[in-house]
């Protein structure tokens, strides 16, 4: 397997362990500084919000594996796309919401970082 494919599934894999862990500084070590997370609201405006607001999030909210809810979270796709670009679909779940999310990594300085997620939420239950 090609070492970028790897690197990419990797930074992705940190990425899906920060988010079930509630840990932010995994988070912060794979989302560039200037990353931002994106999705339509229900209203369909579009909500952006940066980084470190989303790791203060995560910081005050209860961990996934602390709450003991189940974890399974997939990566669908990986499209290396050239030496420096990368597009990865995931999916995961902080029931009773599941999320696809977009990642575009970015290889800076000889590591792959998350430079942007776009993501959709469902609501089941609701």
């Amino acid at each position: 397997m090609n070492a970028d494919i790897k690197a990419v599934e990797a930074t992705v894999r940190t990425y899906l362990d920060g988010l079930y862990e509630g840990d932010a500084e995994k988070l912060a070590h794979v989302f560039h500084p200037t990353s931002a997370l994106t999705t339509a609201r229900d209203d369909g405006a579009i909500q952006i919000v940066q980084r470190d607001a989303w790791l203060d999030a995560v910081r005050t909210r209860p961990a996934p594996q602390a709450a003991g809810m189940q974890r399974d979270d997939h990566i669908l796709t990986i499209d290396l796309v050239g030496p420096t670009l990368a597009l990865v679909k995931v999916k995961c779940q902080m029931p009773p919401r599941y999320f696809t999310d977009l990642l575009s990594l970015l290889k800076i300085e000889s590591r792959w970082q998350i430079v942007q997620k776009v993501f959709m939420t469902e609501t089941q239950g609701t």
